[in-house]
């Protein structure tokens, strides 16, 4: 009897550093844990003192172009000193290992470790520190060409909407809001001035989640699967999007986030335009992660995806940020 065929499966952590042993030449030592399960799999890898980060991208969500352009941008923020967790080439030379899992062919990256741990609340100044990388990276990615994704108001705000309408009703309360809410945030962003709106190469998951920090002082990023091309604003756009999340207390919020903008624009100036953009993409942002969750719901580490989940998504999280930025109704 032939086995079943799988959507998605975890591959044996233990065999996982058998593999990566014969790969990169790693002691017979080295071991393998499993670290996150969501839509990439993520495994620390140890080989004595040397710690490595093995993703294994889901079956058929990154093309090995795509990913091929991702090592390529790290390597290029590598060399301009972004501290960024970099792809490391095995004896051969190849970055990109091949694995037969179950469901097809999965491919594999091996990451430099970032120091440090993930921090929920840091200090105005690490905010401050963060704001001078991430217009520092900018600096190196404006105007980037760059063969993945463009992060359109079509992409971000059209399909998102339409992967979440196949898992709950467009008659609801809640959908018939986040209609409303669409038409007056892309009617923003059509009526936007696009000269005055620096575009190149973003991170688009800038948050606590995706950055490391050592002793208090050193940040790391990692996690560039989302890269992909739009406006820079985006990715300051999705950072207070977090720090709303993150910081309740509104003098904490604002002492925070006035932080993270004045370390930004002591490197590179926000522009009004991009100023008054701002809040709408953050908001564009929870319609495209939304989305991301509905079309890889079966990656995802949310058992609950379904009409409630949804509504309280769309109540707790984007309508308040909406309102928090009081934009129109």
């Amino acid at each position: 009897m032939q086995p079943f065929p799988v959507v998605c499966s975890t591959l044996s952590a233990t065999h996982l550093a058998t593999f990566l042993q014969q790969q990169y030449g790693f002691g017979a030592g080295a071991t393998c844990r499993l670290l996150r399960a969501a839509i990439n799999h993520a495994y620390l890898v140890t080989d004595c003192e040397q710690k490595y980060i093995f993703r294994v991208y889901s079956y058929n969500w990154r093309t090995e172009l795509e990913i091929t352009e991702e090592i390529g941008l790290l390597r290029l923020l590598k060399e301009n000193d972004i501290p960024v967790s970099y792809a490391l080439p095995d004896p051969r030379g190849n970055f990109i290992q091949h694995i037969p899992a179950p469901e097809g062919v999965r491919m594999g990256v091996l990451f430099s470790y970032a120091k440090g741990e993930k921090v929920l609340n840091y200090s105005s100044e690490l905010h401050y520190k963060l704001g001078t990388i991430m217009a520092r990276m900018h600096a190196v990615t404006h105007n980037l060409p760059f063969n993945r994704v463009q992060y359109t108001a079509p992409v971000l705000l059209i399909e998102s909407f339409e992967k979440v309408k196949q898992f709950i009703s467009a008659d609801t309360e809640e959908m018939q809001w986040m209609k409303k809410a669409q038409q007056q945030l892309l009617q923003q962003f059509y009526n936007a001035p696009a000269s005055s709106l620096r575009t190149g190469v973003v991170h688009l998951d800038i948050w606590f989640d995706n950055l490391n920090i050592h002793n208090n002082e050193d940040i790391t990023l990692f996690d560039f699967d989302f890269c992909g091309t739009g406006w820079l604003l985006l990715d300051i756009a999705y950072y207070q999007l977090q720090l709303v999340n993150t910081e309740k207390e509104p003098d904490q919020h604002k002492l925070k986030l006035d932080s993270f903008l004045k370390g930004y624009e002591s490197v590179t100036p926000i522009s009004e335009a991009e100023k008054q953009l701002i809040p709408a993409a953050s908001v564009s942002m929870y319609f495209f992660y939304l989305g991301v969750q509905c079309q890889r719901f079966e990656n995802w580490t949310n058992t609950f995806l379904n009409e409630t989940y949804l509504k309280r998504y769309i109540t707790l999280l984007v309508k308040k940020l909406y309102e928090h930025y009081q934009l129109p109704e």
